[in-house]
């Protein structure tokens, strides 16, 4: 009876790897990736791409293609699912679904979240951003998020650390915030700040004497925050804060999460739209 116990339990375990196998994406390789690309953008000389990741989509048999396509109007992350075929391609968004479609990403944040914090500890909503400093566009929706915290007072509002790889200095720009955000929450948010407004005149070669003066500036000793970015314990915070948000479907910056619903356009909606969907999370919980 053992034996044959056995025997079934191996042939199960086949089929479900089988099974498991077959549902896996099909990933494309780099090459092929960049000859699409060059088939679709190569008439205008002005379009430049870097591919940022090739991984299985949340979706079940898709592969996503996160590619940075940059023109003289400026960068945009562009986002596609691959069929399992390689023959066709979807743009845009995936969707969660269900009776409670955010529950899965609000419990993965709750549970994963390492950022800094403010608003109250208990609230009955938390909003996350994924951000990186060297992102324009984080920049632009700093003001926004500002707003909406000023309006909306009894928000949890967390910041999570999402270098984007094609940034030369964000990373190290992760690195230097993760150290003062462990000191001091008030360092912190002047460090962000300061950082956003100095953004456009920090480089790869220049941003340990830059970040370091910005750091010296909202209080804090600017070589002790020097050494601790360059510490494995913080290298290993800022990619537990990278593989959270790939986890909950993450491609761009800056990204929110209201209560789990993911909003990647922040300033891309109308405010009160914005402002909307917080205060019906905050009936909805």
């Amino acid at each position: 009876m053992q034996i044959r116990l056995t025997l079934l339990s191996v042939l199960v375990l086949s089929f479900v790897a089988a099974v498991a196998q077959e549902k896996a994406a099909v990933l494309p390789s780099e090459d092929t990736v960049n000859s699409f690309l060059q088939q679709t953008f190569g008439y205008d000389s002005t379009i430049t791409w870097k591919i940022s990741s090739i991984k299985p989509s949340v979706a079940e048999g898709l592969a996503e293609v996160v590619v940075m396509v940059t023109n003289p109007q400026g960068q945009q992350v562009t986002t596609l699912y691959v069929t399992p075929d390689g023959k066709h391609a979807l743009a845009g968004d995936i969707l969660p679904f269900g009776a409670k479609p955010y529950a899965p990403a609000q419990e993965a944040l709750l549970q994963g979240i390492n950022g800094v914090t403010r608003g109250p500890d208990k609230s009955p909503v938390t909003i996350v951003e994924f951000s990186d400093l060297q992102c324009p566009h984080c920049k632009e929706a700093q003001p926004v998020i500002e707003k909406l915290l000023t309006d909306e007072p009894n928000t949890r509002f967390v910041l999570q650390q999402y270098p984007l790889p094609m940034h030369n200095w964000a990373a190290k720009g992760a690195g230097y915030a993760d150290c003062i955000g462990r000191t001091s929450k008030d360092a912190f948010w002047k460090f962000v700040q300061g950082t956003f407004d100095e953004q456009a005149n920090i480089t790869e070669s220049n941003a340990d004497e830059k970040l370091t003066r910005i750091a010296e500036k909202v209080g804090v000793k600017g070589a002790d925050v020097a050494v601790c970015a360059a510490k494995p314990d913080t290298k290993t915070r800022i990619e537990h804060s990278v593989s959270l948000a790939q986890e909950v479907g993450v491609t761009g910056t800056p990204t929110l999460f209201v209560n789990g619903r993911r909003i990647g356009n922040v300033t891309g909606i109308p405010y009160e739209v914005l402002k909307g969907i917080v205060e019906f999370a905050a009936k909805s919980n």
